[in-house]
């Protein structure tokens, strides 16, 4: 099964066959909408804005933990985050899209792990987004007629206010490529609940290190992220055709990355804690 995160602009899917909003309980929470599900092509698919639809939460507010946890046990094996950024270089312009692979973490308020006190664990983020998928990704994209870069790094802020013109220039000597607000802890919990993961990003501004551009303004993040919202659910259908309907094994590894994670005893395990893991860990426990 499929699953898209709809960002900022993204509130839909368009061609589902027997298409239907289910609300899915999470021990983690409520998530941030009911789950659109249906086939494509014969390949189940399920779609989840991440804001809500009409835009309830901030990027601060989203429960992260409840989207990942819902689309675990909905049956995703395969997800593909769909986010908005600012480019933070001149050859990533308005209107492009990005094949994230690498993440800096500036965010601070936010739930980060499944795990903790009772059950912990340590998972390795060294390469956190699937290649298998991020290529399918840019591969759709590219049959969506839209620019496609591969490879990047974002810098996960926190928001909700875009960045001072010293951060920007500061991310910027740090060569990071874009900036976003919703990458973190999104990409670390599918690490966690051993789904395969592929980031989109699309861009809708230069944010404000350029020096031929004003601030960044809701405005004109808005008239770009609606020019992008096709382009985003024109993706998303191509992506049945090209993982094809016959579920592999990762070859890298994102679906094992609990095989060495658990550093809990059995023993000393919470109850409690587990029950709720029950979904995200259910392999290894």
């Amino acid at each position: 099964m499929i699953g898209i995160i709809g960002g900022s602009g993204i509130y839909q899917i368009d061609g589902l066959e027997g298409a239907s909003w289910v609300r899915v309980k999470s021990p983690w929470g409520r998530p941030s909408d009911d789950i659109l599900v249906g086939r494509l092509n014969g390949v189940p698919m399920a779609f989840l804005p991440r804001h809500g639809r009409g835009h309830v939460h901030s990027p601060t507010t989203i429960p992260y933990r409840a989207n990942i946890d819902a689309l675990k046990r909905l049956g995703c094996t395969d997800v593909v985050a769909v986010s908005a950024v600012g480019s933070l270089r001149d050859d990533y312009a308005p209107g492009d899209f990005v094949i994230v692979d690498q993440y800096i973490d500036r965010t601070f308020a936010r739930e980060k792990s499944f795990f903790g006190t009772g059950c912990v664990a340590h998972v390795s983020v060294a390469h956190p987004t699937c290649p298998r998928l991020g290529e399918a990704a840019a591969t759709a994209a590219g049959r969506a007629g839209v620019k496609v870069h591969r490879g990047a790094t974002y810098v996960a802020m926190e928001g909700p206010q875009f960045s001072s013109l010293a951060e920007s220039r500061l991310y910027r000597g740090w060569g990071a490529d874009v900036i976003g607000m919703t990458g973190m802890p999104e990409v670390k919990l599918a690490r966690e609940a051993e789904l395969c993961y592929a980031s989109v990003a699309m861009v809708t501004d230069y944010d404000c290190w350029h020096p031929d551009h004003g601030s960044v303004d809701v405005a004109a993040v808005i008239a770009t992220l609606t020019a992008n919202a096709g382009n985003g659910r024109a993706l998303a259908v191509e992506l049945p055709d090209i993982l094809g309907a016959v579920r592999e094994p990762c070859p890298h590894g994102c679906d094992r990355a609990l095989d060495f994670a658990l550093m809990t005893a059995p023993e000393k395990r919470d109850p409690d804690l587990l029950a709720r893991l029950d979904a995200v860990a259910g392999r290894v426990l």
